[in-house]
């Protein structure tokens, strides 16, 4: 398969598997599903590896991957098991760009993410592995203490999915800590190449089980805060890069959910940000005693009029800053890496958003809602409309 057709199998794979539904995700009514046959790849013109978007701040990146055992707890999913587990992609500003680039996934976890979609064999599993992202495996840390920003990815989604936004908010000052919960994706490589299973994927429906994964996934969050910001354990090297006072949180779909929900239980965590998740939890958005909180969503199924959301719930009891800001013609995708990628070899017709547009939507209200509540800066995008940005519309009811 020559580099072309690579790059659209890749493309389909990420516009057209991906908006399958899934825990926390749009209404299924409001997803399309394609026909396999329209997922061959054809022979086309040579075109780039697939990659990442470029860094938008002053700062090259650095990788760490951390496995982090939580001794204190056993593991919902599989209690037999033992500890919690979890897979931690720490990025980071770095003092220069050296070293080897850093992996987007392994090539396992790639053919399981394809498996899961029912892709198998269809996208090869190498193209979504081989996708080129901006860090660089173990660069020497920047000078200084940097905010602290966690991220949680959609239920069944690895962490890898939030990639750009981890890479550019560190690009921009900001150590990013991207959070694997075990038995919750539906491929994530362990030391020693172990992949648990997706075990919640089984086991989870709508209903009380969900807002057990949101509490789980907050004790997750806080277990990451304490290992980074301590001094023993595989997160100590880069403690002395963290202001313990400045930690935000975000996530995408059910891992927004999250965001919140550790803001109700960890009192470090200062602001927090949903992508497109509903809450899940009884009393949503209770708990964050006036912290700054940020709802953004695809407005085909986020707006206060719609459906099926409990975002107006939640927004009543916010009383703190809070922004609710939906984008017009995105999907539940569109806060995630697969519609950039996506953009580069066969963009989805069933979301009317570019992935370029949707991604630099999320990537710029993001950085002004950390900068504004973990920096300091002023964010005057977050005031309101804007002419440059007719997609978005803030919300107020």
């Amino acid at each position: 398969m020559n580099r072309g057709s690579r790059t659209t199998a890749l493309a389909a794979l990420l516009t057209c598997a991906l908006s399958l539904p899934l825990l926390g995700a749009a209404p299924a009514s409001a997803v399309q599903d394609v026909p396999s046959a329209s997922l061959t790849a054809q022979d086309s013109p040579a075109t780039p590896e697939p990659e990442l978007p470029a860094l938008t701040g002053p700062h090259p990146v650095g990788r760490r991957i951390l496995h982090l055992v939580d001794r204190s707890r056993t593991d919902p999913w599989v209690p037999a098991v033992g500890h919690r587990e979890l897979m931690v992609s720490v990025s980071y500003p770095a003092r220069s760009a050296g070293g080897a680039p850093a992996a987007y996934m392994s090539t396992e976890e790639a053919r399981l993410l394809l498996e899961a979609r029912g892709l198998g064999g269809v996208v090869p599993a190498e193209t979504v592995a081989g996708t080129r992202t901006r860090a660089r495996v173990s660069a020497p840390p920047a000078p200084g203490r940097f905010p602290l920003v966690l991220l949680s990815p959609g239920f069944g989604m690895p962490r890898t999915t939030l990639t750009s936004l981890a890479d550019d908010l560190s690009g921009r000052g900001y150590v990013v800590a991207a959070v694997d919960h075990a038995y919750e994706s539906v491929g994530t490589e362990f030391p020693g190449g172990r992949i648990p299973p997706c075990v919640a994927c089984e086991e989870v429906d709508p209903g009380p089980e969900q807002a057990a994964v949101v509490r789980g996934r907050a004790a997750d969050l806080s277990f990451v805060i304490d290992e980074l910001t301590g001094r023993r354990g595989p997160g100590a090297a880069l403690a002395r890069m963290i202001d313990p006072r400045r930690i935000g949180v975000a996530g995408h779909s059910i891992g927004g959910a999250a965001a919140a929900a550790v803001m109700a239980v960890d009192r470090r965590v200062r602001a927090g940000a949903d992508l497109d998740g509903d809450f899940f939890v009884q009393a949503p958005g209770a708990g964050l005693g006036g912290r700054p909180f940020l709802m953004i969503g695809a407005a085909a199924t986020h707006r206060p009029d719609s459906a099926g959301t409990d975002w107006s719930e939640a927004w009543n009891r916010l009383h703190g800053w809070k922004r609710w800001l939906t984008f017009d013609g995105a999907g539940h995708f569109s806060f995630t890496d697969f519609p950039w990628l996506g953009d580069q070899g066969l963009p989805d017709p069933a979301v009317p958003l570019s992935g370029e547009r949707g991604w630099s939507l999320t990537r710029d209200y993001v950085a002004a809602f950390f900068g504004l509540h973990l920096g300091g800066v002023p964010g005057p995008l977050l005031d309101g409309p804007t002419p440059s940005r007719p997609e978005v519309e803030f919300h107020r009811p």
